[in-house]
C-alpha cells in the first residue's frame, strides 16, 4: 500500500472489515469514471471528425491512463439532431505525456517524457496511417517537455515544418572530483567505475508545488523534418517562459515566438495554483535554418533581442493571435498581482500586431473585458478563466468562445471583438457547468455535468435572431463519449441539486457592495429522503485557496459520498471566484472568521430550511478548506459529529517559513502585501498563531481524520502532525493516514480512492449509517 496511518497497523472488527469491503467496490465504479479533457475538430472531404483526449484512473499503475476517441459528426438539417459516430474502441496512449494535432489535422505530435534523469524525451510525428519520424533528445540538449499547468506550452508553425516547446534547461555545469578527491575542470579521462563523482554545485530555486526540481523551463524549436533542436537564445535565464505561440506568417515579415515569461531572479516563489506572480508577454525573432533567409549564415547562431510587449501591465499570459493575424490577445491576473491575492478577478486585453513584424511600434494594450468589482444581480460577474483554446475563432474571425465561472457555474462566452459584445452562449436556465471543447465552424462542442451528472458532451448550433444577433441551440448526442456502470447510475438515479442563496451575517459598514450580497451554496440530496421524510446526514465541504471556487460540476468522490446517503452542502463563501473582485478582496486580513461565518452561516440556512439534521452534520475540506475545517470544529465544537481534513494549514506560524508561498501567509493574514518579508517579527507570529485553527485548540472534540501527503511542499506535513500531535494529547479522537509519494492535491489515483474510503468508513461510524 502507499499508505500508512495511526489505525491501520489495528485490527478492523468483523463490521469494519465487512464496510471497507462493501465501500471499496462502489468507490472503485466511481473512480475509474473517464474523464473528458480536450478536443479537437478537423474538417475533411467527408465531413467534420472529432478526436477527444480522454483518461481513466488506473489504480494498479497508480497513474492515469490517458487514451484517444475518434469519430465523425454527422447532422440532420431536418430535425437539427447531431450524432457522433465513435470508432468502436479508442486507443490507448501508453507513455504518452501530450499529443497535439497539428493545424491542419494531418499529422499528430506525441511527445514522451522519461521517467528517469538518465533516459531521452522522445517526439514521434504521426500520420493518418503510420508514425513517419521518430526523434531522441538526450538530457545534455534539455530535461522533460512542460506539458501542463503554467509553463505548458506546444506549438506547431502554420507550415507544420516546426513545433516550438517549452523544456527544462539542463542544469548548471557542476563541479567534478577525480577518485583522489582532487577537482577536475572537465570529465576527460574520468572513469566512474574506479570512483569520480559530480559535486553538488550551487542551490538554485525551484518553482514549488508540483515543480519539484523545476528550476529553468526554457524555449525550443524541433524540426520535424530532420529532428534538429534548437536552443533559442536571447531569453535570459532570469525569465522562465511558457504557453509559446507562432506569429502570425506573412510575405516579407519576421517571425517571431511569442510567450508568456515569469521573472525569477531573486526568488522563485511557489507557482501552481497562483496567478499573483508577475509575468509578461514576450517576442523574439525565429530564424529557420532552412527557410531561406538573406539573413549572412554568421548569425545564425546569434541571439536576437527579446521584446517585452506588456511593460504597462504587471501580469499578461496566455498569448492568443486573432484569425486573422491583426492583433494579439491576452488575458491578465493583474488583480492578483497588483494585491497578492493568489487569484483575483480576471480581464482580457488586446496589441495591435504590426503586419511589417517591427515590434518597436507595437502599440497600446487595449482594454477588451475589464475587471468587474461590484456585478448587478444576474449580471456578467467578471472573467475568470484558466486558459484559452488554440483556436477559439467562430468563422467570422471577431467572436472568441471562452468557459469562464459565473457564480457557482462554468459558462461558455462569446464576445464580439469588434462590437464588444459578450453573452452567455451555454444556456441561460442551465445551473449545470459548461466548458468548450472545441469548434465545428460556427457550432461548438462542449462538455456539460453536474454534481449528479457525469460529463456528457453536448452540441451547440448556431442560430441568429433577426436582428443579427447569435445564440446557441443545445442539442444532446445521439450516442454518448461512455456509459456508466450499473452502480454508478443507480447511485445517481435519485439524486438532485439546488444553488441555495444564503445571506451573510455581521455585515458591517466598511464592507463594499459587493462584499455583502449573499453567498451560494450547492446543495445535493436525495429525493428518497424527501419521501421518507428524515434528512440524510450532511457533508459540509469547503473548498481550498481560499480564491478557488466549488463550481455545479461533476466530482467522482463527491458523487459517491452523495450515492452511499450523504447529503451535500458546496459553500462557495465570501472570497470565492465567480461573483466580482469586491466580494474576493473582502476576506484577506479576515480569514478564520469571515469565511467560517459565512460556512456556518450556509449551515444555520439549510438547518432552517429543513434540509439538514443537525445532529448528524460532518465537515470536510482540504489546504484552505482544511484551515476552515479545523477552524470549524475548534469555534464551533457542538456543530459537528466527525471532520475529515486533506492536507490542512493548521498554523501559520509554523508554515510560514518552510511553505513555498509565505507571502500566501502574510497576505491573507493581514490582507495587504506590504507586510511581506523572509525574517518574519514577533508581531507577525503572533497574528498568524491567533488567525490559526491551532488557537482554537483546547476546544476541539470532533474526532477528526487526517490525510496528508509527505511531498507537499505546499502546507508540509509538519503542519498537520503539530494539530494532530495536540489533538492527541488533550485525548480527542483522531485517524491519520499519510502517503508518502504525493504532494499537495492528494489525486494520485490510489491515494484519492483510499482517501475517499476512508472518509466514507468515518463518517458512518459518527453518523450511524
Amino acid at each position: 500500500m502507499d499508505s500508512y496511518g495511526t489505525d491501520t497497523v489495528k485490527e478492523l472488527d468483523q463490521t469494519s472489515e465487512e464496510e471497507y469491503a462493501t465501500q471499496s467496490k462502489l468507490i472503485k465504479e466511481f473512480i475509474t469514471i473517464p474523464s473528458i479533457d480536450k478536443a479537437w475538430i478537423f474538417n475533411s472531404g467527408s465531413g467534420p471528425q472529432a478526436m477527444v483526449a480522454m483518461s481513466q484512473a488506473n489504480l494498479l499503475a497508480n497513474k492515469r491512463r490517458k487514451f484517444m476517441l475518434s469519430g465523425h459528426i454527422s447532422k440532420e438539417s431536418s430535425n437539427l439532431s447531431v450524432n457522433f459516430h465513435w470508432a468502436p474502441f479508442p486507443v490507448e496512449m501508453t507513455g504518452a505525456s501530450a499529443f497535439v494535432p497539428s493545424p491542419s489535422g494531418l499529422k499528430l505530435l506525441v511527445v514522451r517524457n522519461p521517467d528517469d534523469k538518465e533516459s531521452s524525451t522522445k517526439f514521434e510525428i504521426w500520420s493518418s496511417s503510420h508514425l513517419e519520424k521518430e526523434f531522441h533528445i538526450p538530457q545534455k540538449v534539455h530535461g522533460s517537455v512542460y506539458v501542463d499547468g503554467w509553463f505548458e506550452g506546444i506549438s506547431w508553425n502554420s507550415d507544420e515544418t516546426c513545433v516550438a516547446y517549452v523544456a527544462e534547461e539542463p542544469s548548471l555545469p557542476k563541479p567534478t572530483f577525480d577518485h583522489l578527491g582532487y577537482y577536475t575542470k572537465d570529465n576527460v579521462g574520468l572513469d566512474k567505475d574506479i570512483g569520480s563523482w559530480k559535486g553538488q554545485g550551487d542551490w538554485e530555486e525551484e518553482w514549488g508545488e508540483a515543480y519539484a526540481g523545476k528550476r529553468q523551463p526554457a524555449l525550443f524549436v524541433i524540426n520535424v523534418d530532420s529532428g534538429e533542436v534548437e536552443h533559442i537564445k536571447g531569453v535570459p535565464r532570469s525569465i522562465s517562459v511558457g504557453q509559446v505561440v507562432w506569429s502570425p506568417s506573412s510575405k516579407g515579415s519576421a517571425k517571431y515566438l511569442v510567450f508568456a515569461g515569469w521573472l525569477g531572479d531573486k526568488r522563485k516563489f511557489g507557482i501552481k495554483y497562483c496567478y499573483n506572480r508577475p509575468c509578461s508577454i514576450y517576442a523574439i525573432k525565429f530564424r529557420d535554418a532552412s527557410s531561406g533567409s538573406d539573413e549572412p549564415k554568421d548569425n545564425a547562431k546569434e541571439a536576437f533581442p527579446i521584446h517585452n510587449l506588456t511593460k504597462s501591465i504587471s501580469s499578461g499570459f496566455s498569448p492568443l493571435f486573432s484569425k486573422d493575424g491583426k492583433f494579439l490577445l491576452f488575458l491578465s491576473a493583474k488583480t492578483a498581482v497588483d494585491s497578492g491575492a493568489h487569484w483575483g478577478t480576471e480581464s482580457l486585453h488586446k496589441i495591435n500586431w504590426p503586419s511589417d513584424g517591427k515590434l518597436s511600434e507595437i502599440a497600446d494594450i487595449v482594454d477588451l473585458i475589464p475587471v468587474v468589482n461590484c456585478p448587478d444581480d444576474g449580471c456578467f460577474p467578471g472573467l475568470y478563466v484558466t486558459g484559452l483554446l488554440s483556436d477559439p475563432w467562430l468563422s467570422d474571425g471577431h467572436t472568441l468562445m471562452l468557459s469562464s465561472y459565473w457564480h457557482s457555474c462554468r459558462v461558455i462566452l462569446s464576445l464580439n471583438m469588434l462590437s464588444g459584445e459578450l453573452s452567455r452562449a451555454s444556456p441561460n436556465d442551465s445551473d449545470c457547468s459548461w466548458s468548450v471543447l472545441a469548434l465545428d465552424g460556427d457550432d461548438i462542442v462542449a462538455v456539460c455535468s453536474s454534481p449528479v451528472s457525469v460529463p456528457e458532451i453536448k452540441y451547440g448550433k448556431k442560430v441568429v435572431d433577426p436582428a443579427g444577433r447569435p445564440s446557441w441551440q443545445w442539442l444532446d448526442i445521439q450516442n454518448p463519449i461512455f456509459k456508466s456502470s450499473e452502480k454508478v447510475t443507480s447511485g445517481l438515479s435519485s439524486l438532485e441539486f439546488k444553488i441555495l442563496k444564503v445571506p451573510v451575517s455581521n455585515v458591517s459598514e466598511c464592507l463594499t457592495k459587493g462584499a455583502k450580497k449573499p453567498i451560494e451554496a450547492i446543495y445535493v440530496s436525495s429525493s428518497k429522503s424527501k419521501e421518507n421524510g428524515i434528512c440524510d446526514p450532511l457533508v459540509v465541504i469547503v473548498h481550498g485557496g481560499p480564491h478557488s471556487v466549488a463550481p455545479c460540476s461533476f466530482s467522482k468522490t463527491l458523487a459517491y459520498l452523495s450515492s452511499i446517503g450523504y447529503s451535500l452542502l458546496i459553500v462557495n463563501y465570501r472570497g470565492s471566484l465567480g461573483f466580482g473582485e469586491d466580494a474576493l478582496q473582502s476576506l484577506p486580513g479576515k480569514v478564520g472568521s469571515q469565511d467560517v461565518n459565512d460556512v456556518l452561516s450556509a449551515v444555520d440556512h439549510a438547518v432552517e430550511m429543513g434540509l439538514a439534521d443537525p445532529s448528524r452534520i460532518t465537515v470536510l475540506g482540504g489546504s484552505h478548506g482544511g484551515f476552515l475545517t479545523t477552524h470549524l470544529i475548534g469555534q464551533a465544537p457542538n456543530k459537528f459529529v466527525a471532520a475529515a481534513a486533506r492536507n490542512p494549514v493548521c498554523n501559520l506560524a509554523s508554515m510560514v517559513g518552510i511553505t513555498d508561498i509565505p507571502d500566501w501567509c502574510f497576505f491573507e493574514a493581514y490582507g495587504d502585501r506590504t507586510h511581506y518579508t523572509e525574517a518574519p517579527s514577533p508581531e507577525d507570529m503572533s497574528r498568524f498563531h491567533q488567525m490559526s485553527p491551532i488557537s482554537h485548540i483546547s476546544k476541539v472534540k470532533t474526532p477528526t481524520l487526517f490525510l496528508l501527503g509527505t511531498m507537499d511542499l505546499r502546507v508540509p506535513i509538519s503542519n498537520g502532525i503539530q494539530y494532530v500531535r495536540a489533538l492527541k494529547e488533550k485525548g480527542v479522537e483522531v485517524k491519520v493516514l499519510v502517503f508518502p509519494n504525493d504532494n499537495h492535491p492528494l489525486d494520485r489515483p490510489r491515494t484519492d480512492y483510499e482517501s475517499f474510503l476512508n472518509i466514507a468508513v468515518w463518517f458512518n461510524k459518527y453518523c450511524k449509517l
